[in-house]
């Protein structure tokens, strides 16, 4: 993985100097430390010319863009795969950050094709399959993670592209003077006349759900969407096009058992993993002890050379929170060697801002510390990691799925009674309208509580998009809640991935979003995914993957109740040092903004220990959302991480 930025003038002011994007280019440097490199570029012209990524030069010639480039070499480390690279008659510019794991496949036709190689890195591939087949048509072929710009000087455009579905992060600035873009947003800092300042339109979306289904939670800054790509010609309007959509798929009705679905589902994944172990560094698994990094740490076990594969993991003193036993579980049975990381509240205090710095908004789940720590020390070993990420996803892995379906339960009943006790309005839309149910089925704070917290909070505006989207969802209840969350939900959780590892120059790879495994995961019927009457138990969404663990693990092991990767954040927040932090920084700083009730946070800091469940994920949200906003719309970042 590697990281992109640069920008292009609209209004064909020419760069007069590469101080601009060399700092641009350096506050990423974390996501490339092997190789930099930058390119001058005018579509106006037709012209390119390289220079130095190490002092800021002075510019004579008229180039209106300019394009910078930081690299972690992954494949061939030779300096044959320097990026921005150029096809052979220096025309077309690409800089592609991420992986393409069917590039290969494609080189044979490529040089029968008359394409000569110089390099044997997945990127020369994508841009000869550009050459070949044409932007969408290289976009179509393409299975894996990537953010990639394709400069093409002979029809003097520009494309900018994000993987089918948001594995790597990409995000653009457009104005009447600019078009930017970056992997990571902190480098717009040192755009002409840029601040960073806050959209509150996306407030109320944000309390509710802690992201945002489009755009960010800063004023003019846009997150390309996964499946799409940007089109610009000099003078003409910025033009963004779809090239894949989940809500495309129809779940098949095909015949089959437990034995030949679960057969097919190991024959997927198996060859996602061998595809993903292609590396020239070194490669290990983030296990967590849970069903999905579990089954992955098998598969790449399986598949690697004896004796070269390794874990990396978190646990924490608190028992209720730890999955030690089924870490110890899997490396045990597999043989691997395993580096188990202790998180205790300092280091979680300690790299709170530093996390939120990388991250770029507030901290969607507490646990992102816990990656970030993860990553950290997982660089002492590997290069690459491979994680379990998309699972619950693809295959329907989480209890709300089955919460959805049937609602009409007397322990789904007292749950909803007891979120909702001041707002019975939420508890009738809960069982009577479908689509409410399925798209507060994420949601992480309750209306009433959000309205409560913040003055003018609507309900109608925090929903309005949501709604919109899941009016275009096809297929059943099940699917419509699949393609849901793969467009609201997951993307979140992959920025997480992406962003806490690449701070420590990780590579993170998640096989259970490689293009056949989700096709194939549309092509299983639903009752072989969700079913609750198994003599195992009813712990059985993705019962395909629960299946397939018991065989490995046993069924203890891949039928107990789901844990996730839980924080014990109400022990954390307790803590003498934080809450020292909480009255001198946070505190005063959630009064001064005026954005959320300060009365009632600190009153929730208080009782901290006897909150409820909603009531505590409502004041992290409060609190990483003034971490956030005092690193970023205070430019707090300026002397602690630029």
């Amino acid at each position: 993985m590697c990281g992109i930025t640069g920008y292009i003038n609209t209004d064909f002011r020419p760069v007069r100097n590469t101080d601009q994007i060399l700092k641009m280019l350096k506050l990423q440097k974390h996501r490339g430390p092997d190789d930099s490199g930058i390119r001058l570029f005018s579509l106006l012209s037709a012209s390119s010319a390289e220079t130095s990524c190490l002092t800021p030069e002075s510019i004579d010639a008229d180039f209106e863009g300019v394009l910078g480039f930081n690299r972690l070499s992954i494949l061939d480390l030779s300096m044959n795969g320097h990026q921005p690279m150029l096809n052979p008659d220096n025309n077309v510019i690409i800089a592609l950050n991420g992986e393409i794991y069917n590039a290969f496949d494609f080189r044979n036709e490529l040089q029968d094709w008359g394409y000569k190689f110089r390099s044997a890195t997945d990127t020369e591939i994508v841009l000869a399959l550009y050459l070949r087949h044409g932007f969408e048509g290289m976009l179509e072929r393409l299975n894996g993670m990537f953010a990639l710009i394709v400069i093409d000087l002979r029809s003097r455009e520009l494309y900018l592209a994000r993987d089918r579905f948001g594995i790597k992060p990409l995000y653009y600035i457009l104005n009447d003077r600019v078009l930017a873009f970056s992997s990571e947003l902190k480098s717009f800092a040192f755009l002409e006349d840029f601040e960073f300042t806050l959209n509150s339109t996306k407030l109320d979306e944000y309390l509710l759900f802690r992201n945002n289904l489009s755009g960010t939670l800063f004023e003019g800054l846009e997150s390309l969407e996964p499946g799409h790509y940007l089109n610009y010609r000099s003078g003409q309007k910025l033009i963004k096009s779809r090239y894949y959509d989940v809500n495309d798929y129809s779940r098949s009705k095909r015949s089959g058992t437990f034995d030949s679905f679960g057969t097919e589902v190991r024959e997927w994944l198996d060859k996602s993993v061998r595809s993903q172990l292609v590396s020239d560094v070194k490669l290990g698994c983030q296990l967590s002890g849970g069903i999905d990094s579990s089954l992955v740490t098998w598969l790449a076990n399986t598949n690697a050379k004896n004796g070269s594969f390794e874990s990396v993991s978190i646990v924490f003193k608190n028992k209720l929170f730890s999955e030690e036993s089924y870490i110890d579980r899997v490396t045990e049975t597999l043989g691997i060697k395993s580096h188990k990381f202790l998180l205790d509240n300092e280091y979680y205090l300690d790299n709170l801002g530093k996390a939120t710095w990388h991250l770029e908004s507030p901290l969607n789940h507490p646990n992102t510390v816990a990656v970030y720590k993860l990553s950290q020390r997982a660089k002492d070993y590997v290069t690459v990691l491979l994680s379990g990420e998309g699972a619950d996803e693809v295959f329907g892995g989480y209890k709300r799925f089955y919460d959805i379906q049937y609602p009409f339960s007397v322990n789904r009943l007292l749950t909803e009674l007891n979120r909702n006790l001041n707002n019975p309005s939420e508890v009738f839309r809960y069982f009577l309208d479908n689509r409410q149910r399925a798209i507060m089925s994420n949601a992480y704070m309750t209306p009433f509580l959000a309205g409560r917290l913040m003055r003018n909070f609507s309900r109608d505006r925090a929903i309005s998009d949501r709604l919109a989207l899941y009016n275009t969802l096809s297929g059943s209840g099940f699917d419509k809640q699949i393609k849901y969350e793969m467009k609201t939900f997951l993307p979140d959780l992959l920025i997480r991935q992406d962003k806490m590892s690449m701070a420590h120059s990780i590579e993170n790879r998640v096989p259970f979003l490689d293009n056949e495994v989700v096709n194939g995961a549309f092509s299983i019927p639903e009752q072989f995914l969700m079913l609750r009457d198994r003599s195992i138990g009813k712990n059985t969404e993705k019962y395909l993957l629960k299946k397939m663990t018991a065989a490995v693990f046993g069924e203890d092991f891949a039928f107990r109740k789901k844990m996730g990767f839980g924080i014990p954040v109400k022990e954390f927040f307790s803590d003498e040092k934080f809450r020292e932090y909480m009255n001198d920084q946070v505190l005063p700083g959630i009064r001064h903004r005026g954005l959320f009730s300060y009365k009632l946070v600190s009153g929730w800091f208080e009782n901290i220990k006897t909150l409820k469940y909603t009531e505590m994920e409502a004041l992290w949200i409060v609190i990483s959302f003034e971490i956030w906003a005092a690193i970023y719309l205070d430019k707090c970042y300026v002397n602690s991480y630029t």
